[in-house]
């Protein structure tokens, strides 16, 4: 479901697949090729969430923010199954596993790995290109070639899932 609140609609790419159950609400923004998969809720009604270009946020994840603290999510980021973003800023590329946590004022930085499970608490800077485990998040060591490999691929995985499912909604 997508709801206006207080005023505020989501802007929603025409291209992003939007997946059954799930709730949209307020000062929501979608980029192009974006796809929001089942059970996922993403509020705006405390601030505004931007997500950019060919982001996939999956199943269960949740997405929301504290006043006056916007949630970012640049292009080309993976969001994981169950993860929860509040009010942090996930730069371009990155990959966020399956059941984080980014809390308040986290930055991930551009081309980061945050490994399925972890705590990234709040104010916590987590450099480009490394890879951070564990509660709270830890840098563990830089991505290789391979990483970066398998980033990209479910990156794509996850854009052509989408048209697919996109093409299914018609």
């Amino acid at each position: 479901m997508i709801y206006s609140y207080n005023g505020k609609t989501p802007q929603i790419d025409p291209s992003v697949y939007v997946a059954d159950y799930v709730t949209i609400t307020g000062d929501v923004t979608i980029g192009a090729d974006s796809s929001i998969w089942f059970n996922t809720v993403i509020r705006g009604d405390v601030a505004p969430t931007i997500i950019g270009e060919r982001v996939s946020i999956q199943d269960l994840s949740c997405l929301h923010q504290s006043p006056g603290k916007t949630l970012v999510i640049e292009d080309d980021v993976t969001v994981g199954h169950k993860a929860l973003l509040h009010s942090c800023v996930v730069r371009k590329g990155a990959l966020i596993g399956m059941g984080s946590i980014i809390l308040d004022g986290a930055e991930i930085g551009e081309g980061a790995f945050i490994g399925a499970g972890s705590l990234v608490p709040p104010g916590k800077k987590i450099p480009p290109g490394c890879l951070a485990l564990g509660s709270p998040a830890k840098v563990v060591r830089e991505l290789n070639e391979e990483d970066r490999a398998d980033m990209e691929r479910v990156l794509n995985s996850y854009i052509e899932k989408g048209r697919i499912y996109k093409d299914m909604q018609k």
